[in-house]
């Protein structure tokens, strides 16, 4: 099969993707839409491919290998798993190469002009969060990866479809039936795993910075009752230095961009189960 080659703009990074995995193109149309172009020639900021692997594997386990420019950063992984290992792998190319912003690992959603982040790591439920804000009237800026102009409480968007996993896939999807969703990558390092496209109203702000008015620290744990608790600064910067992922780039600039966020901040940590606990908690308390 002859790679298709596309160019997708997805500001503030462009890049150019290369696949001949049939479910990997399938998924970007489904989830990117109209954003999906032909390659014409276009100036990309990165290079990525998703190809299936060669040797005597592919015939009796068919695999696919990430690649950005020459680089191989990955194993390769079964080719059902294809879009999501493109996925993580655009979220890799940007945290090991960009400069002119601090990178977190993080969720951003706004609300008019005034965003919360949601620093967390695996298993706090932020992606579920994330997808039950973006579809009940926030605006997501980021599922994955919070980007803050240094020594501002400014953050850019990076719009890119919200990674599930396992349970969250179908608690998603009986939330919101009409969404987006990629077809479901089974028994990944993650687990299973599925994306969803966000809302056209988040596409079509996918330029519209925000200031971070708070850092939420996140935290599901079933059938609890909502637990807010205000951290000081020394608590909320260890807790957001440990999701830093550019800061060996960005060295003093990226610590000390740390530190203006928490100093500038409301900064709580979250417990909770029932997210509409949550989402009043923010509008009523937090924003606005």
């Amino acid at each position: 099969m002859t790679p298709d080659r596309f160019f997708l703009n997805l500001s503030p990074f462009s890049f150019k993707i290369t696949s001949n995995n049939s479910s990997t193109i399938e998924n970007l149309h489904r989830l990117y839409g109209s954003r999906l172009q032909k390659d014409n020639g276009q100036i990309e900021d990165y290079s990525v491919s998703l190809r299936r692997a060669s040797g005597l594997r592919r015939y009796l386990k068919p695999q696919v290998k990430f690649c950005s420019d020459t680089l191989e950063p990955f194993k390769p992984v079964p080719a059902n798993q294809g879009f999501a290992a493109l996925e993580w792998g655009m979220n890799w190319v940007v945290a090991m190469n960009e400069m002119q912003h601090a990178v977190m690992h993080s969720a951003v959603l706004a609300k008019g002009e005034e965003a919360v982040i949601f620093p967390a790591p695996p298993g706090s439920g932020k992606s579920t969060l994330t997808t039950y804000l973006a579809f009940s009237g926030w605006r997501l800026l980021s599922d994955e990866m919070a980007l803050f102009t240094p020594n501002t409480t400014v953050v850019s968007p990076f719009v890119r479809p919200i990674c599930l996993k396992n349970a969250s896939i179908d608690l998603a999807k009986s939330w919101f039936p009409s969404g987006a969703f990629s077809s479901i990558a089974k028994e990944t390092i993650k687990g299973d795993v599925c994306h969803l496209s966000p809302p056209l109203e988040s596409w079509e702000q996918a330029g519209k910075k925000a200031k971070v008015k708070a850092i939420v620290f996140p935290r599901y744990k079933k059938h609890a009752e909502l637990e807010i608790y205000q951290l000081n600064q020394q608590q909320g910067f260890s807790s957001l230095a440990e999701n830093a992922f550019n800061f060996g780039l960005t060295g003093t600039q990226g610590f000390n961009a740390c530190v203006h966020l928490v100093e500038q901040c409301e900064l709580y940590a979250v417990t909770y189960d029932n997210v509409e606990d949550l989402r009043l908690f923010l509008e009523q308390e937090v924003i606005g």
